[in-house]
C-alpha cells in the first residue's frame, strides 16, 4: 500500500475524472439514444442506421495529427483541446435534449454524429494528455484509474440514464448529463501540464509523416506493433460472441445476461483494472503484461467449463467474474504498453494509430468465430480462443528486452 500511496498523485488523480468525461458520451450517442428512440416507436430500420454515428470512434486517427500540430491559445496543447471538446459535448447534449428523435430524426442524427465526433476528438487528446503527464512508474495505475472512470461513466450514461428517463423524462436526463459534462471541465482547467512538454510539429505534414517514420525507424518496431494486435487476440475471438453463446447456446434469458454479463461483468472489469494498476506499481511492464496475459488466456477455460457444464447460474457468475477480472488486469498493462510506445511529440496521432491497430482484432475475428461456433460447437470456440492467445505470449517473451527498453525510452523531448 505504501507504493500505491506514493504513486497516487495529482497526475494520476486527474485521469479518473477525465476517464469519466471520456466514457460519458459513448452511450448517449449510441445505445442510450437507441433506447430513447425505441420508447417513441421509431422505425427499427432507422434505429439501425443510427449505429453509423459511431464511425468517428474508428476513424479518429484521421484528424489526430491536426490536434498534435495546432495549439489552442489557452491551457496548453492538450488541456486546451480537451476543454474545447468538453464544451462542444455539453452544448450538443443540450441540443439533443431539446430535439424529439421521432419528429426530427435527421436533426437528431446530425447532433448524435457531432456528439460522437466531439467525443472521439476528446479521446484523441485525452489519451495523449495522460500519456504525456504520467511517469513510467505511474502508467499502470493511471491506466487503471482511467479505465475505471471510463466504465463508471458507461454505467451512468447507460443504466442510470435509462432509470432516470422513466422518472424525469429523456429531456431532463440528457440535460443532467450536459451538466455533468460541464462539471468535468473544472478538473481539465486545474490539471497539471507535462513535466517535460514536447514542442509541437512545425507543419501539418510533419505531424502526419514524421510519427509514422518514427515508428518505422525504431529497431524491432514491426514486432512491437504486432504485439499490439496479438496481446488480446485470443480473448477477442470468443468475447465477441459471449452474448450469443449465453443466450443461444445455454438459453439464459436476456435479463440474466444483462445482470450478470453486463452488470456484474462490468464491475469485475473495474476491479480488475484497479487491481492490475495497483500491482503494476510494483511490477515492470514486461512482467505485468506476461502475468496478466497468462491470466487472460487461462480465464477462457472458465467459459470452456461453462460450455461443458451447461445452463448453470453459479457457473455463469464464476465464468463472467474470472474472465472480466483477468481482462481488466490485462487492459491496465496493455494501455501502459501503448503509452510506452508513443513519442511525446506525436502522442495524439501515434496513440490513435495504435488504438486503431488494436481494433483490427474486433473487426476480423467475428466471422471466423461464428463459423467455428456453427460448425464445431461452442466448446471449440473457447479451445480455439485459448490457442489464439498463445502466439501473443510467445512474442511477448521474445520481446522482453525491447519492452524494457521502450518502457524507459528517452524521447528527444525528455532527454
Amino acid at each position: 500500500m505504501t507504493t500505491v500511496r506514493a504513486a497516487w498523485n495529482r497526475r494520476v488523480g486527474i485521469t479518473l475524472v477525465l476517464g469519466f468525461s471520456s466514457g460519458l458520451p459513448l452511450a448517449l450517442s449510441g445505445s442510450t439514444l437507441q433506447a430513447w428512440m425505441a420508447t417513441l416507436h421509431v422505425n427499427v430500420e432507422t434505429i439501425g442506421i443510427f449505429s453509423l454515428v459511431g464511425l468517428p470512434y474508428s476513424l479518429k486517427f484521421l484528424w489526430a495529427p491536426f490536434m498534435d500540430r495546432y495549439v489552442p491559445p489557452f491551457f496548453g496543447r492538450r488541456r486546451g483541446w480537451i476543454l474545447l471538446a468538453q464544451l462542444a459535448l455539453a452544448a450538443l447534449l443540450v441540443a439533443m435534449a431539446f430535439t424529439d428523435p421521432a419528429l426530427h430524426v435527421w436533426r437528431m442524427g446530425i447532433l448524435a454524429f457531432g456528439l460522437a465526433f466531439a467525443s472521439a476528438s476528446q479521446d484523441i487528446v485525452y489519451n495523449a494528455y495522460f500519456t504525456d503527464i504520467l511517469r513510467p512508474a505511474e502508467r499502470g495505475l493511471g491506466a487503471a484509474v482511467q479505465a475505471g472512470g471510463y466504465r463508471l461513466a458507461m454505467i451512468v450514461a447507460g443504466a442510470i440514464v435509462l432509470i432516470l428517463s422513466d422518472r424525469i423524462g429523456w429531456r431532463d436526463s440528457y440535460l443532467l448529463m450536459a451538466l455533468v459534462m460541464v462539471l468535468a471541465i473544472i478538473p481539465s482547467i486545474l490539471g497539471p501540464e507535462p513535466e517535460h512538454p514536447a514542442a509541437p510539429p512545425r507543419t501539418l505534414a510533419e505531424a502526419v509523416v514524421t510519427p509514422i517514420l518514427d515508428f518505422v525507424a525504431r529497431r524491432g518496431m514491426l514486432w512491437l506493433l504486432l504485439l499490439v494486435v496479438l496481446y488480446k487476440f485470443g480473448n477477442w475471438f470468443s468475447g465477441l460472441l459471449t452474448n450469443a453463446f449465453l443466450i443461444e447456446g445455454l438459453h439464459f434469458t436476456a435479463t440474466d445476461v444483462g445482470v450478470v454479463n453486463k452488470g456484474f461483468g462490468l464491475a469485475a472489469t473495474i476491479v480488475g483494472v484497479f487491481l492490475g494498476g495497483v500491482l503494476m506499481t510494483r511490477l515492470r511492464l514486461f512482467r505485468a503484461m506476461l502475468y496478466f496475459g497468462v491470466l487472460q488466456v487461462v480465464s477462457i477455460f472458465a467459459f470452456l467449463a461453462l460450455s461443458l457444464i451447461g445452463h448453470s447460474y453459479a457457473g455463469l457468475v464464476v465464468a463472467v467474474g474470472v474472465e472480466n477480472l483477468a481482462w481488466g488486469m490485462g487492459t491496465a498493462a496493455f494501455i501502459a504498453y501503448l503509452m510506452a510506445l508513443c513519442d511525446h511529440r506525436y502522442t495524439a496521432f501515434q496513440f490513435a494509430l495504435l488504438s486503431a491497430l488494436d481494433s483490427i482484432s474486433r473487426v476480423i475475428l467475428g466471422p471466423p468465430a461464428g463459423y467455428v461456433a456453427q460448425h464445431w460447437g461452442w466448446s471449440a470456440v473457447f479451445v480455439v480462443s485459448a490457442l489464439l492467445g498463445i502466439p501473443g505470449l510467445v512474442l511477448l517473451v521474445a520481446l522482453r528486452h525491447r519492452i524494457a527498453e521502450v518502457e524507459f525510452r528517452h524521447t528527444p523531448a525528455t532527454a
